[in-house]
């Protein structure tokens, strides 16, 4: 497993990893520049959450460790990592359709509400990390 032991870090490719959900007690990184934007990720065993500008961008319940999320005008895509299924909420364009695989899965075609949020569930309990890539339909 590959909890983020820094919160948040910038990887090789450019892209960020965050959360940490092996901590018993919240912890958080604030102003953490990354690509002209400043992140805040706030984590711990029952909640993991992202802010990207004072934006809404990512939240997990239970905790999660979020590996290469990548943002792009198209979607958003990362590894999520937790030891417990998952249910996850990103925020993307609002009223907006998203085709959307967790690991191996091609769930379909989702629309976000007029917030631009979109949840998912993903099972993690015997998985332990899975690919999730949402995608823009039409695009």
């Amino acid at each position: 497993m590959a909890v983020v032991e820094e919160l948040l870090r910038t990887e090789e490719n450019g892209t960020i990893s965050f959360g940490n959900y092996m901590l018993d007690t919240k912890a958080k990184v604030e102003d953490y520049e990354h690509g002209g934007d400043l992140y805040k990720v706030k984590t711990y065993r029952k909640l993991t959450k992202l802010e990207k500008n004072g934006m809404f961008a990512y939240e997990s319940d239970p905790g999660t460790s979020v590996l290469r999320f990548e943002e792009t005008e198209d979607g958003v895509s990362f590894v999520v990592e937790g030891d417990a299924d998952v249910q996850i909420t990103v925020g993307l364009e609002e009223d907006t359709e998203y085709s959307v695989s967790v690991g191996n899965t091609d769930i379909g075609t989702m629309k976000t509400n007029l917030s631009g949020k979109l949840s998912l569930s993903a099972e993690l309990e015997n998985a332990g990390e899975v690919a999730v890539r949402i995608a823009r339909v039409g695009k």
